[in-house]
């Protein structure tokens, strides 16, 4: 009888790297007195220690560099000498106005992940942002409130560290099958159910069930709505005004579903398709921003970006202008500049209520256009 074979060795080892989180806010008090401060000239915030290193906050009113000097830079500064510290950051403007969680300007590095801060000669000691927000639409915005500024940070710095081994080991033969996450699909399920829902829309005669806390989850205005100092808890029915039912449908869809829906479902087939898809689109964004769902508005406003043409492109950038969507409005005015497409937009009914209604945009089409030498 042959003797049994030997059980095989097995060993291993993890690799779990450390990581210290830290905030700090930063409060600029009479933000106007440092408007005009001048370019690279920049505003700073006290040291303060982060995972054994020391940081701070720089934030320029005019700009950090010339091709900034309609915008405001923001950046996170790594002031231990000849140092390098791989860390993420969510470098942030705060919302002052709004009572609930708002989504704050711009995302956070985590989606690209860490970044490595190098001081010294040869090194990178700063990340952050060389074109915040045009100096113009900050002026406009929630996060001035009383002339103050405040800039959040929030900063996870990791620390790389060796592996150690582990002393019990397991191989197992069955290894389950995690299925995919159902959250949205259950969410989208309530969609239009009137099972549990405690809040109806009516929409032009039209009535949307609905759920308070799903709507307030993803809404800062509904926040306040239903569950604000202010809120009416016996309302049930809430009539919305200035909205058709198609994009308040879409609204919803986006609440539930975290996605835009089929566009072609929200308007009637019979109609000029391009003109129709576009024109749902520039209402989904205004519905985005009337509720606060900037991931919606964002969404919509690329959208928008990949779908110019000269028939419209006027009046999507008024609808830039008066939403505060930068990008867009610069999509815009770079294809209007373009030297094959202005005498087709400048015939179009868009173009006549865009000069008539919003001349200080023609400002920046000048600018840009000089820019370009196409005056």
């Amino acid at each position: 009888m042959a003797a049994p074979s030997p059980s095989p060795s097995v060993s291993g080892s993890t690799c779990t790297p450390e990581t210290a989180r830290g905030t700090h806010l930063f409060k600029i008090d009479g933000y106007s007195l440092y408007m005009g401060l001048g370019v690279g000239k920049s505003v700073e915030s006290t040291t303060f220690a982060v995972g054994g290193y020391d940081w701070r906050i720089c934030f320029y009113p005019d700009g950090d560099e010339e091709s900034s000097k309609d915008y405001v830079s923001l950046y996170l500064q790594l002031l231990t000498m000849d140092a390098e510290a791989r860390a993420l950051y969510d470098l942030r403007l705060v919302d002052q106005v709004r009572t609930a969680p708002a989504f704050t300007w711009p995302k956070s590095s985590h989606d690209e992940g860490p970044r490595v801060f190098k001081s010294g000669e040869d090194g990178f000691g700063t990340w952050g942002y060389t074109k915040l927000m045009r100096k113009s639409e900050l002026q406009a915005s929630p996060y001035i409130l009383n002339d103050a500024l405040v800039v959040e940070c929030n900063l996870s710095v990791i620390k790389l560290m060796p592996p150690h081994e582990e002393s019990d080991v397991k191989l197992y033969s069955i290894t389950p099958k995690v299925p995919p996450s159902e959250l949205v699909d259950n969410l989208s399920r309530l969609l239009e159910a009137t099972e549990g829902a405690d809040v109806s829309f009516n929409v032009k005669n039209e009535v949307f069930p609905a759920h308070k806390i799903i709507l307030a989850m993803r809404s800062p205005v509904f926040w306040v709505d239903f569950y604000g100092p202010m809120r009416d808890e016996s309302r049930r029915i809430i009539t919305v005004e200035d909205m058709q039912p198609a994009v308040f449908r879409g609204l919803l869809h986006f609440i539930y579903t975290d996605s835009l829906p089929p566009l072609d479902d929200l308007y009637d087939d019979d109609d000029d398709d391009d003109d129709e898809y576009d024109e749902m689109l520039r209402h989904l964004l205004v519905a985005a921003d009337r509720y606060g769902i900037e991931r919606m508005k964002l969404m919509c406003e690329r959208k928008l970006c990949q779908n110019l043409y000269a028939g419209t492109v006027a009046t999507t950038l008024a609808l830039a202008d008066q939403h505060h969507c930068s990008q867009l409005k610069d999509a815009c005015i770079e294809f209007i500049n373009s030297s094959d497409r202005m005498d087709d937009m400048v015939e179009t009914q868009g173009y006549k209520n865009l000069k008539r209604e919003y001349p200080a945009i023609f400002a920046d089409l000048w600018e840009k256009a000089a820019k370009t030498h196409k005056i």
